[in-house]
C-alpha cells in the first residue's frame, strides 16, 4: 500500500463536484477505469487504458537508486506518489514531459511506463542537467526532445497517452508565443481520451498572468480557459498540493512553506 496518505480528489462530472478519497478509490479515479490491478497494459480503441498498476509500483519508482539526492529532498513539496497517480501513469504509456529541466518528473515517470513506454523529454534547448541524469543510469526509454514550446512534438512520435506540464505553465505564459496554439498541438498529438495534467504555484483568482512574471504564479482559472479553448474538457482537479496558508503575494521561489498549488486533469474527448 501507499505509504503516504493521498488528498481527497475532485472529479469533475456534468457540472456536479464528487470527492473521492484515498488509496485504491483515488487510482481507480486516475485512470478512469476500474480494471483489475495489474502491471499491464492494456489497448482500446482510443487512448491507453491501463489496468491499475499495483501501488507498489509507484513506491518502487519513487524509491528507485537512480534518483538522486535532489530529487528525494524535493519529494516533500512535489508529493511524486500523488502526482503518479493523479497523473494516471502506468506501464507502456507514451508520455510527453512540457519543460522537462533537469528530467525529475520525466524520470520519475520512465520508471513506472518502463520498457514497454516512453517519456519524451522536452525543452526548448539542450540541458545539461538532463543529459548528466541520463550519462549515470541506463534509461533507454527517455528521450530528450529539443523543441520550442509552441510546437513541442517531434515528427514521428507515436499518438501519446499523456502529457505533464510540472510547475512550468507560469513560465510559458511569460514568452512571447501562443499558448493556445502549443495546448492545440497538444491535443492533436494524443489519442482521444489521452490527458494533460498541469500542476502549479497558485496565484491570486481573478490575477491571469499579472503574477506570473513577477511572482512566478499563475491563476488556475487562465490555466483553465487556455486548455478548453484548445479543445480539452477538465476531468478533475487534486488538493494534494494545496496549501491554504499561502497568501499568494510571495515570489513561488522564496516561499519557506510550500505554496498553494493547483492541479488540473484535462482530457481529449473520445468523440
Amino acid at each position: 500500500m501507499l505509504k503516504n496518505k493521498l488528498p481527497p480528489v475532485t472529479m469533475v462530472n456534468v457540472g456536479r463536484l464528487t470527492r473521492i478519497s484515498t488509496g485504491l478509490a483515488l487510482l481507480v479515479m486516475a485512470f478512469g477505469c476500474a480494471a483489475p490491478l495489474s502491471g499491464n497494459a492494456v489497448k482500446t480503441g482510443s487512448a491507453l487504458k491501463p489496468a491499475l498498476p499495483d501501488p507498489a509500483t509507484y513506491q518502487r519508482a519513487v524509491n528507485s537508486a537512480v534518483r538522486s539526492a535532489e530529487d528525494r529532498a524535493s519529494d516533500n513539496t512535489r508529493k511524486p506518489l500523488a502526482f503518479l497517480a493523479f497523473a494516471g501513469v502506468a506501464p507502456g504509456m507514451q508520455v510527453l514531459d512540457i519543460a522537462a529541466g533537469g528530467g525529475n518528473t520525466s524520470q520519475l515517470m520512465a520508471l513506472v511506463v518502463g520498457n514497454g513506454g516512453k517519456v519524451y523529454a522536452q525543452g526548448p534547448a539542450a540541458r545539461a542537467a538532463l543529459a548528466e541524469r541520463l550519462s549515470g543510469t541506463a534509461q533507454p526509454n527517455i528521450v530528450p526532445v529539443v523543441r520550442p514550446y509552441d510546437d513541442p512534438v517531434p515528427p514521428g512520435t507515436p499518438p501519446l497517452d499523456l502529457v505533464t506540464i510540472n510547475l512550468n505553465y507560469h513560465d510559458i505564459a511569460n514568452l512571447p508565443l501562443d499558448r493556445v496554439r502549443m495546448d492545440r498541438r497538444l491535443f492533436e498529438a494524443l489519442k482521444p481520451g489521452g490527458h494533460v495534467v498541469v500542476i502549479d504555484h497558485a496565484a491570486a483568482p481573478g490575477t491571469s498572468l499579472r503574477d506570473s512574471r513577477g511572482l512566478h504564479r499563475i491563476d488556475e482559472a487562465l490555466v483553465r480557459s487556455d486548455f478548453e479553448q484548445a479543445g480539452f474538457r477538465l476531468e478533475a482537479s487534486a488538493d494534494s498540493w494545496r496549501n491554504p496558508a499561502d497568501t499568494h503575494q510571495q515570489k513561488s521561489y522564496d516561499m519557506k512553506e510550500p505554496t498553494d498549488r493547483f492541479a488540473l486533469r484535462f482530457v481529449k474527448p473520445a468523440s
